[in-house]
């Protein structure tokens, strides 16, 4: 039905005869003349009706956006005036003697030929409309092309590809699971993966040495711009390799796939600890690229009259940190409003400001509403320590440590990204030295999962310090996006059961929950380690989408549902029957 793609064609001689099939792009009727342009996924070529051919230029007026159809006729190049420099195959064009409707099409219900701003509602009703758009097919094809080379990597480092099972047995991996109710075993339930976190242990634990898989994951969580129910990530598992192993061979193949996939060398990738993170970006996945960061100054403060500050200042847990934005002084109050307003959903009670004119001046040199509360010595030191310089603005939180954190934390990147102040580079890390536990509403939880190794392999040690001590966990970012997080996994039986008590999962509630994997740990487990990467996630980045759905064929809304086959949907009362399930919604619909 056709010899070459259209994208293809460039490589074809002048005068050869070709067939092409796909989708009218645009069509023009100049009359005695007419030009379609046909589409398929690799591009776009002209297709050229000349004046002698009444039959065919019948045919090619009746054509229609979307009509699907095949070309036969000759290649030939376009006169130097005639070349279309914004077409990849605008060189040339295929002289028509052929041209066959396989299919008509009605009118669009988006349009396929030109941008439209059309809800994202809209586009994922119509995605195979959507899909059809030649940013949104070299968006998908740039994904293949990037699990290509991934899978490429680590055959070559000799990973297995391994399935682990989709259903399977809820287990703690910090969101909802998604339930699959059992016809066979009524009254039990199924959980889908939310990773494949035990079975690719128990894969080390069996001999595999090597383990890899590009997976779906299930998470019934909120969603935001990076996440969906159900996503893919690249999963890998290795014995005997520590983490410097691991995270050492991770770079390397970050950086192929850069290099291969858009000619890019990413550079270094420095190492942070999370508390450095945490006390220099208010982010434990900063970016880089933005060269502002929180400053502390509580020590200045605690004992200025302004109780705003001097609280947190003399607080254990609190923190006072300012930050610096270079020509913020031309901020108006309402735009400094605005960003009070932007914390507050932080739990940030107000924004306090400090414009500097003149630095070294003191009050003189400064103009600011909590000025008065402050003498020249202080604002010298703050100016001083901040780097201000004249014309720029401090940003200042006070409050707990956690809610300033957060709060300049977002506020760096938000004002960042309103003044044009993020780099157009490349900048990853890896952030290191996690807290093995943090502590919520009085119970300790663990930062990343209770499989991940603690620094301090000491059971007795871990109990008595619990949440002084690191793990052995890393995480990949890159412009501010975690791409991959993993760690060293727990393969000693005695530490499992410390974090279990730790955590409070009583012994039975670990048997029941992780028995299968206590019981493997008494059969020679060797020393392992892995990690995880977001496929979506990375792939968004690489391509500059702004969410992941851009880069996935058939996505979800925010609402986690479908608008193309209306799912999540009810089912029979038969349905749920035979399942032994009663759906209390319909109860109060009726």
């Amino acid at each position: 039905m056709r010899s070459h793609y259209c994208g293809d064609l460039l490589e074809v001689a002048a005068g050869e005869q070709v067939t092409v099939a796909g989708w009218i792009h645009q069509q023009r009727d100049l009359g005695g003349l007419a030009f379609l342009q046909v589409r398929d996924r690799s591009g776009i070529i002209q297709v050229a009706i000349d004046p002698d051919q009444e039959e065919l230029l019948s045919v090619a007026k009746s054509l229609r956006n979307e009509f699907v159809v095949s070309v036969t006729g000759k290649v030939r190049n376009r006169p130097a005036d005639m070349v279309n420099s914004e077409m990849a195959t605008g060189s040339i064009e295929v002289t028509a003697e052929v041209i066959t409707i396989l299919n008509k099409s009605a009118p669009p219900a988006i349009l396929v030929n030109e941008h439209e701003e059309v809800s994202e509602e809209l586009r994922l009703k119509y995605r195979y409309l959507d899909l059809r758009r030649p940013e949104m097919q070299q968006k998908l094809l740039f994904r293949n092309k990037v699990a290509k080379k991934l899978r490429d990597f680590l055959e070559a480092e000799n990973f297995a590809d391994i399935e682990t099972p989709i259903l399977t047995k809820a287990t703690p991996e910090g969101a909802r699971d998604y339930l699959v109710p059992s016809r066979t075993n009524k009254g039990s339930f199924f959980a889908l993966p939310q990773s494949p976190q035990l079975f690719k242990q128990l894969l080390m634990m069996s001999g595999f040495d090597r383990y890899y898989q590009i997976v779906r994951c299930f998470r019934d969580e909120d969603l935001r711009a990076d996440r969906q129910p159900e996503f893919t990530q690249l999963d890998i598992e290795t014995s005997f390799m520590d983490e410097e192993a691991i995270m050492g061979m991770m770079e390397k193949m970050i950086r192929q796939v850069f290099t291969e996939c858009l000619d890019v060398e990413l550079g270094d990738f420095p190492r942070m600890p999370y508390a450095e993170a945490m006390r220099r970006f208010g982010s434990d996945k900063p970016d880089l690229r933005v060269a502002m960061e929180l400053v502390d100054v509580a020590d200045l403060l605690k004992a200025v009259e302004f109780k705003v500050f001097a609280g947190p200042a003399n607080d254990d847990k609190g923190r006072v940190a300012v930050i610096c934005v270079p020509g913020g002084a031309e901020l108006s109050r309402k735009q400094i409003d605005q960003y009070g307003e932007y914390v507050g959903r932080y739990g940030a009670k107000g924004l306090a400001w400090i414009k500097v004119n003149e630095p070294g001046k003191g009050v003189d040199g400064v103009q600011s509403p909590i000025a008065k509360f402050l003498n020249d010595e202080l604002i010298d030191q703050i100016v001083a320590r901040s780097g201000a310089n004249s014309g720029d603005i401090l940003l200042f939180g006070a409050d707990s440590n956690r809610v300033v954190t957060d709060a300049l934390g977002a506020l760096r990147l938000k004002v960042a990204e309103d003044r044009g102040l993020v780099e157009d580079s490349w900048k990853p890390l890896w952030v290191v030295d996690f807290p093995m536990f943090e502590e919520d509403g009085g119970q300790l939880h663990a930062l990343h999962h209770p499989f991940t190794a603690p620094k301090e392999n000491d059971a007795d040690k871990l109990r008595a310090a619990p949440t002084a001590t690191l793990s052995r966990a890393y995480d990949m970012v890159l412009n501010g996006c975690e791409i991959g997080g993993g760690s060293v996994r727990i393969h000693d039986q005695a530490i499992q059961a410390a974090v279990f008590d730790i955590l409070g999962i009583e012994k039975q509630e670990a048997e029941e929950k992780f028995g299968f994997l206590l019981e493997a740990l008494k059969y020679g487990c060797p020393p392992h380690g892995g990690i995880a990467f977001g496929l979506d996630r990375l792939v968004m980045l690489m391509v500059g989408a702004d969410s992941i759905r851009d880069v996935i064929a058939f996505p979800k809304t925010t609402t986690a549902s479908c608008p193309l086959t209306s799912a999540p949907s009810r089912v029979s009362e038969a349905q749920l029957e035979e399942l032994a399930i009663k759906s209390t919604a319909v109860k109060e619909e009726q």
